[in-house]
């Protein structure tokens, strides 16, 4: 046994040695929305039941990666999502429209000989069993013409090249290089060709890129009838400046995709914006973790400074594994990391309030053994609530997407973090110091030996809460009430992601008037363009879906106020997408509630698992409706502080249905009510002291932490306080009626 402190103290060392290592070596990864660029979601649209499924979209993968390559984005993202979503992030890349244009195009290359003009009944007839190998299309002036069905096509193209020629008056073209077969076809279908009489249409070639005529030249006179053109090579001419000729190589280099592909989100974030919410962000931290820390340290003393030092483990621990798993750090996982911050001092502190109630009831005679007994006692409890937080986090991962899921991944890497802080770095460091001569002869310096503020004052008094249960319940369901006539009344303001249409952000040189902005939009073609404010000069435009050529008529009009609008963020999502994000986040909601009941039933019994989960539906009607009240929008971001909150809230009703479990056994004759209460009293310094730890770090994670992650403190705050009274004064009383409903007067 003595040597388990040892090989706790050896454990701890390496783990935060390798952690040191791990991030001075491995850089961690940042999301699109921190380093800023493109992020562009492609939805395969398969035309046969054959070009279905993982196959085909994982060969269109192969192709975009070829087409992404030959575009120079610096650290291009491609991967598949699901069976038929594919999401490419372009780093850097500010004007998406070149590069989704290039990105989505089908690129389906044919070369065809022309046949003759088409006439309307041609046009009207279309594919024709009496004609089944012609074709009637559009060439590049507008006319149509019908084309043979070609034989040579992209597959037969060997390599592209953009070219500019100023002495034959071709101007930039393309060159094109046939395998194969391809250059004796290519000599077939020119020989054809050039049997034709000069000015005839049949002497013309087309070429044809997704269904569209780009270039249709005549076959040169010195070209001989049969003979065709050899040397296995092509030259495409048209009235190209050098990016579309550059364009065309890249698609013809690229292939053809093998199903066509449809653009179903858009995102697109300034380097500005992200450096700026970089920057917040760490402010946000730096500054709640010093005001957290000098709390901590202000109630527990020695204890307190040394789980302070445990803390920045914690950072390290924390920001070494994001690096070693490759995972991409977001804004909100940013704020995730912040968050977890409060989860290590939840840990923390219910170690110190149980070795201070040890200590106080002389179970223990020095505070290195009421240290030794907190740690043991607190376990169940501190496993329970970081499990409930650790499902959050894997809801977060499994049906989220995008900056939300990194939030789950740093949320969940956080929490297990923080219980090694917690449960081994703490513990070695408070065993040491505690066991030093100069605190053996202080021990309230060692923040073990005395009661505490809270706990001083609840043993004078010693208040019965549950004495009337029906009281909290009513208070309670008042608040309900007030706020769910906020969601009828106000309704909700979904977010783009769940409602689709476009979302862009401006930044401004001088303070913006809303109205004024709307009525410039609506003079410029978009009337139910809403435009609201996010801090002194920036402002946000919401429009049902616009194209690209819609979004820069959009942001001309901006440009028009004259007070340097400049766009930092563009967010663009199908409507199809937005019903299914809907449709994802109630149930993320659902299977959140459900998750946490089966756990607590499993945990306790069914009747403390029913009560905690019916107190966290009072906690989510309350935060959406108080959303609802402020119009505030509900989109991904609060989704996942919806469900950090779910999590959160567990973390305290567990800490109290713990304690009931824990005294009931004990005192078995004693009435459910009075344990409930005892239960509830002696929490109650954990309650409070972990409470204002975590409203430090979120307070200033609302005040400095920058316009995009305000709403999301806000939530996490109203959370916090909704949250905390509920675990105390909606789950225990409701478990008080519910026992008194069963007919069991006693605690069993």
């Amino acid at each position: 046994m003595k040597r388990t402190p040892h090989l706790r103290g050896l454990f701890a060392l390496a783990v935060v040695a390798l952690s040191l290592y791990v991030a001075l070596t491995v850089p961690v990864q940042l999301g699109l929305d921190l380093r800023g660029g493109t992020q562009i979601v492609l939805e395969t649209r398969p035309t046969t039941a054959a070009d279905a499924g993982a196959e085909a979209t994982d060969r269109t993968v192969e192709v975009l990666r070829g087409r992404i390559d030959a575009l120079g984005v610096a650290e291009p993202t491609i991967a598949r999502s699901g069976d038929d979503r594919i999401v490419v992030e372009l780093p850097g890349v500010q004007d998406p429209r070149r590069a989704a244009d290039v990105i989505g195009r089908t690129a389906r290359l044919a070369f065809h000989q022309v046949l003759g003009p088409a006439t309307a009944a041609d046009r009207a007839a279309g594919p024709s069993p009496e004609r089944p190998h012609e074709q009637v299309t559009a060439d590049e002036t507008g006319r149509f013409l019908r084309l043979q069905t070609a034989a040579l096509t992209g597959k037969d193209v060997e390599k592209a090249a953009a070219r500019f020629d100023p002495h034959s008056g071709a101007g930039w073209h393309v060159t094109v290089d046939f395998k194969g077969a391809g250059g004796q076809e290519w000599a077939r279908l020119t020989g054809e060709a050039a049997c034709r009489a000069p000015g005839d249409p049949g002497r013309r070639v087309a070429v044809v890129l997704d269904g569209r005529i780009i270039s249709s030249p005549q076959v040169d006179p010195s070209v001989g009838c049969r003979s065709g053109i050899g040397g296995g090579a092509a030259l495409i001419t048209g009235s190209f400046d050098d990016e579309e000729a550059r364009e065309l190589a890249l698609l013809i280099n690229g292939g053809a995709l093998p199903v066509p592909v449809e653009t179903v989100e858009q995102r697109t974030v300034g380097p500005s914006l992200g450096a700026r919410a970089i920057a917040a962000s760490a402010w946000a931290a730096a500054i709640g973790t010093a005001l957290t820390s000098l709390f901590i340290v202000a109630v527990y003393r020695v204890v307190g400074a040394l789980a302070v030092l445990a803390l920045a483990c914690y950072g390290l621990v924390s920001y070494a594994a994001l690096a070693s798993l490759g995972a991409t750090l977001t804004l909100p996982g940013l704020a995730g990391f912040v968050l977890a911050i409060g989860m290590a001092v939840d840990a923390n502190v219910l170690v110190f309030e149980r070795a201070r109630e040890e200590y106080a009831a002389r179970h223990r005679p020095t505070p290195r053994s009421s240290l030794t007994a907190g740690f043991r006692g607190a376990f169940s409890a501190i496993a329970d609530s970081n499990v409930t937080t650790l499902i959050a986090a894997a809801l977060l991962f499994f049906l989220a997407s995008g900056p939300v899921r990194g939030f789950g991944v740093t949320l969940g890497i956080g929490v297990l973090a923080s219980m090694f802080s917690a449960l081994v770095v703490t513990r070695v460091l408070a065993e040491h110091a505690v066991a030093r001569p100069g605190l053996r002869r202080r021990p309230r310096l060692t923040g073990i030996a005395h009661t505490g503020f809270v706990r001083a004052r609840l043993d004078r008094s010693g208040p019965h809460l549950m004495r009337h249960p029906r009281r909290w319940l009513a208070v309670s369901a008042a608040a309900l009430v007030l706020a769910g006539s906020g969601i009828v009344v106000r309704g909700l303001d979904l977010g783009v992601e769940f409602t689709g249409g476009r979302l862009v952000e401006y930044s401004t040189t001088a303070p913006v008037d809303p109205d004024r902005t709307r009525a410039a939009l609506a003079e410029a073609g978009f009337p139910r363009a809403v435009v609201q404010s996010s801090g002194d000069r920036q402002f946000t435009v919401r429009t049902p879906a616009l194209g690209e050529a819609r979004s820069a008529a959009l942001t001309d009009a901006v440009t028009g106020l004259g007070v340097g609008a400049e766009r930092i963020r563009d967010e663009a999502v199908g409507p199809s997408l937005g019903k299914e994000l809907r449709r994802g986040a109630l149930i993320a909601l659902a299977v959140a509630l459900g998750a946490q009941l089966v756990y607590l039933a499993a945990r306790f019994r069914w009747l403390l698992g029913s009560s905690a989960v019916a107190a966290l539906a009072h906690d989510v009607v309350i935060l959406v409706g108080v959303f609802a009240w402020l119009g505030k929008p509900v989109d991904g971001v609060f989704l996942a502080a919806l469900l950090t909150v779910i999590g959160y809230s567990v973390n305290d009703s567990v800490v109290v249905f713990d304690r009931i479990r824990e005294l009931g056994r004990r005192a078995r004759g004693t009435p459910f009510a009075r344990v409930a209460d005892q239960a509830l009293l002696q929490t109650l310094p954990r309650t409070v002291n972990t409470g204002t730890g975590a409203a430090f770090i979120l307070t200033a994670l609302a005040v400095l932490g920058g316009d995009t992650l305000r709403d999301f403190a806000l939530a996490l705050l109203v959370g916090l306080a909704v949250g905390t009274w509920s675990s105390m004064f909606t789950a225990t009383p409701l478990a008080v009626e519910l026992h008194r409903r069963t007919g069991r007067k006693r605690h069993t």
